[in-house]
């Protein structure tokens, strides 16, 4: 059975004139590995606004129909590698979005608690560490628009037809020049997010094999 996995990444935004994932996205698509031979890599890159994340999703889960949806943002001042295991019921009233928006309420479901994505964010983690990333386990994605995806994407796990697994790193900030595998002040570097998060997609694809025989 062919798997299909949704890669995502966020464009730039007020304060990150550079955002490193899209780059890493377009990567991970493009890799040619044995564990991917029955699996199908799209890719989607989504403008950091509300109104594009709720139009976008739904319209990339109906095309796609993905097993899984691993998704990467910007965290620009955390220096190591997040697997985030839950998304809070939280949105900034701060900070618009590229688009100038906010949204009305300082919550996405009133009412709600957070959400969990599930255990095998353990295993993700895992993966990237094995390749000697610094990564962490977080319980805090914050109030912007990476929190709010992984809240949409999580109810979208819930649906019939919607995914099994879902999944969203945050990497740090690295330079553009790819060249150096690490610098001198011990920030992480594009190759080594390229390294980790393709870990993390192999781990991704084991999870929703395992899922897909569960039944």
């Amino acid at each position: 059975m062919t798997l299909r996995i949704l890669i995502t990444g966020f464009g730039p935004f007020p304060g990150a004139p550079y955002n490193p994932t899209p780059v890493l996205v377009a990567r991970l698509t493009r890799l040619r590995r044995p564990a991917f031979a029955e699996v199908e890599l799209r890719s989607h890159i989504f403008p950091v606004s509300y109104r594009a994340v709720d139009t976008e999703l739904p319209m990339l889960l109906a095309q796609h129909r993905p097993d899984a949806l691993l998704m990467f943002g910007l965290a620009t001042r955390t220096p190591y590698l997040r697997v985030e295991t839950r998304a809070r019921n939280a949105v900034t009233q701060l900070w618009p979005d590229a688009a100038h928006a906010k949204l009305r309420s300082a919550s996405i479901a009133p009412g709600s608690a957070a959400q969990s994505f599930g255990p095998h964010t353990a295993r993700l983690l895992r993966a990237a560490l094995a390749t000697g990333i610094d990564a962490r386990a977080s319980r805090d994605a914050g109030r912007y628009l990476c929190n709010y995806l992984s809240w949409r994407a999580i109810e979208a796990c819930g649906d019939a037809d919607g995914p099994r697994l879902a999944a969203f790193v945050h990497v740090p900030a690295v330079p553009r020049d790819v060249t150096p595998r690490r610098q001198a002040s011990g920030r992480v570097t594009a190759e080594q997010l390229v390294d980790a998060g393709e870990a993390i997609l192999l781990a991704m694809v084991g999870e929703a094999r395992r899922v897909a025989r569960a039944g």
